[in-house]
């Protein structure tokens, strides 16, 4: 069977975090026609499942003048944690057949990921789920990354809540070098098997995240170092780039969080906005961040473009 032409260049695909601060503008690209898809990397309504659901009602009404219209692509955060992530898995229907906690889907010349970080954190609700999604998650990344498959589908985007890297205040897990989630965990039986060796080994491109309440990019980084690639690092980078989109809006106390430089961070900021992955062609992907302000502009702060000569690993 002939492989299908690589689509046309996928634009304002956007992570979004919780609250609507950003909602606004959201709208108004959707009512544009400038985006292809919404990200909303975990953490809805603050929370779903307060005053017997009604919360979450409210913010699936307030989210429908973009989810009526685009994709709205999920994945669980902490605060879905409720009765084993019942109001996520019940408000939510996305592909796989696992409730929305993990997946996979296609989008012009990109293929997206999505995981729950949560399973790693919330292990009264079982072991299993870890082994599942970690031997499915295998599965589809040397699915995605057969030559005749990359050829069409070149890029590789994962995104999870909690992320793998961070530039936050002290003790928080993604600035250790020994992530749960990232490394793994040996003090169980049987040890819980870490993730990052496989977007390394398998040439994911761009990890996505939130939980900390900011947005920040990293350098591209493996094992708690970043890679050198000379003059550009973002150029044939050897290892992920990680974006925290989590700036869209914030809890009631509406205080900035805390930031420290690690080695791996590029850039950081605690203004409220969202993130957009512009998708240009087979070589060239754009990360932009945009601020929104209380006088409804919104302006550009940061943009970086990753340039992949080729995919394969």
């Amino acid at each position: 069977m002939a492989e299908p032409e690589l689509l046309d260049e996928l634009t304002g695909i956007y992570p979004v975090p919780q609250n609507p601060s950003t909602l606004p503008f959201l709208v108004n690209d959707t009512r544009e026609d400038l985006n292809d898809a919404v990200l909303h990397v975990g953490d809805f309504a603050y929370d779903m499942f307060s005053d017997n659901g009604t919360t979450g009602d409210e913010f699936m009404r307030q989210i429908q003048p973009v989810a009526a219209h685009l994709p709205y692509m999920t994945c669980p955060g902490n605060h879905e944690y409720h009765a084993n992530f019942s109001n996520y898995k019940n408000r939510f229907s996305m592909p796989g057949g696992t409730d929305g906690t993990y997946y996979s889907f296609d989008m012009g010349p990109v293929h997206f990921i999505s995981i729950s970080t949560e399973f790693y954190y919330f292990l009264e609700y079982g072991f299993e789920q870890v082994f599942s999604q970690y031997n499915w998650l295998r599965a589809d990344l040397a699915a995605a990354n057969q030559r005749s498959v990359r050829n069409v589908r070149p890029w590789i985007v994962l995104f999870g809540h909690r992320p793998m890297y961070c530039s936050h205040k002290p003790n928080h897990a993604c600035t250790e070098r020994h992530d749960r989630l990232r490394v793994g965990e040996d003090e169980f039986e049987p040890a819980l098997p870490g993730l990052e060796h496989l977007l390394v080994a398998f040439g994911v491109d761009l990890a996505l995240w939130a939980h900390e309440h900011s947005y920040q990019r990293s350098w591209p980084v493996r094992d708690g170092t970043v890679t050198d690639t000379g003059g550009d690092p973002y150029r044939n980078p050897g290892a992920p780039v990680h974006i925290t989109a989590a700036s869209a809006g914030r809890s009631t106390d509406n205080k900035p969080d805390v930031l420290q430089w690690m080695p791996w961070t590029a850039y950081r900021s605690s203004t409220e906005g969202y993130t957009r992955l512009s998708f240009h062609n087979a070589t060239h992907m754009t990360i932009e961040q945009v601020a929104v302000g209380e006088d409804g502009v919104a302006s550009v702060v940061d943009t970086v473009t990753i340039i992949k000569d080729q995919h394969f690993t």
